[in-house]
């Protein structure tokens, strides 16, 4: 435990010197919650000395998380307590806060609190609101409703997609559209469009989402130059005719290797082009659609960088990554599509 107050107050540890208020402490128990958890050491100064809780004191404190835990958190939290002897006597008490499962937690107040390093913040937008929901599968960025309608659908390519997934054609009527739309999860009881349906299959998306393109320059160089590029474009249009586009721009401007071939063998791209469908396919389906912004790639003399608005999804860490653990995409529902 000292090793851990040795090294500071970041976001999943905080030092109280001691907790009168469980009003406070309930807000402090649900923003760990709202994040990947943490423990609060009671009886630890700002500064990280254990100055320790009296011994008359520690059935007052526990009785006080216990309190806001149970009754000034919604939903309650389960939380545990280690009472920790210090050489004085005195207890220093570790609370340890679980990753919530049923986000997001309120205070007693209503008010969403979330981990903002080693202090906490009020949640003040709709898209953290709804990035809450979406951690505990309560909510599909997918299934947000658009202003698009059946009307702005490509019909040449859903006609393809119908045709190679399910072997059958067009609908013939609106009604009927409608309900194969609803049916694949790509529009709403009203007809409207959701934004997996937009994406997927629209004629022209970014009439309605004009922020979800893909920005493509290739520099010469190492770095980011504000006024020379060698090639730049912006793909627009579905997602599978953006991955066509920034295939295709990836591929025209990497280097081919001539190897053993002729000299006029065309040769092989210096980076095998199976790579990069991987990585766009991540970069489009996996990017936060919560977040409005475009999907950024950059091309260099020794990198290629693929920028994909957002951050790993529920809770991953590269670490986690390569150990082998994964989330399922929530987004491709369609995925022959791509």
């Amino acid at each position: 435990m000292l090793t851990e107050i040795a090294a500071g107050e970041d976001s999943t540890r905080q030092f109280k010197r001691d907790i009168r208020n469980a009003q406070s402490l309930a807000a402090e128990i649900a923003a760990f919650s709202n994040g990947d958890g943490g423990t609060i050491f009671i009886g630890v100064a700002d500064d990280g000395a254990p100055v320790g809780l009296e011994t008359a004191d520690v059935g007052r404190v526990n009785q006080l998380i216990s309190n806001a835990a149970s009754h000034l958190v919604r939903s309650p939290v389960t939380v545990t307590t280690a009472n920790v002897l210090l050489e004085n006597g005195r207890v220093v008490i570790a609370l340890t806060v679980p990753r919530g499962l049923d986000k997001p937690y309120f205070d007693n107040s209503g008010v969403i609190w979330l981990k903002s390093g080693a202090d906490k913040r009020r949640v003040n937008s709709k898209e953290e609101l709804r990035r809450l929901f979406q951690v505990t599968d309560q909510f599909h960025a997918d299934e947000l409703p658009t202003r698009a309608t059946g009307r702005d659908l490509d019909l040449l390519r859903l006609r393809g997609f119908l045709r190679d997934a399910y072997e059958r054609d067009l609908p013939d009527s609106d009604d009927e559209m409608t309900t194969l739309l609803r049916n694949l999860n790509l529009a709403l009881p009203s007809g409207q469009l959701n934004l997996a349906g937009l994406l997927l299959l629209g004629e022209a998306p970014q009439r309605y989402q004009p922020q979800f393109v893909l920005k493509a320059v290739s520099y010469p160089g190492t770095e980011v130059h504000p006024t020379t590029y060698l090639d730049s474009e912006d793909f627009e249009g579905p997602l599978p005719a953006i991955f066509e586009g920034a295939m295709a721009f990836v591929v025209r401007n990497l280097h081919r290797v001539q190897g053993t071939g002729g000299v006029n063998a065309p040769g092989r791209l210096e980076i095998p082009r199976i790579v990069f469908e991987e990585l766009l396919v991540n970069a489009l389906v996996h990017r936060d659609y919560l977040v409005s912004s475009p999907i950024r790639l950059f091309l260099y003399d020794d990198r290629i960088e693929i920028i994909s608005p957002g951050h790993l999804p529920n809770n991953l860490t590269v670490e986690s990554i390569r150990a082998g653990v994964e989330v399922r995409a929530i987004f491709s529902r369609c995925p022959s599509i791509l």
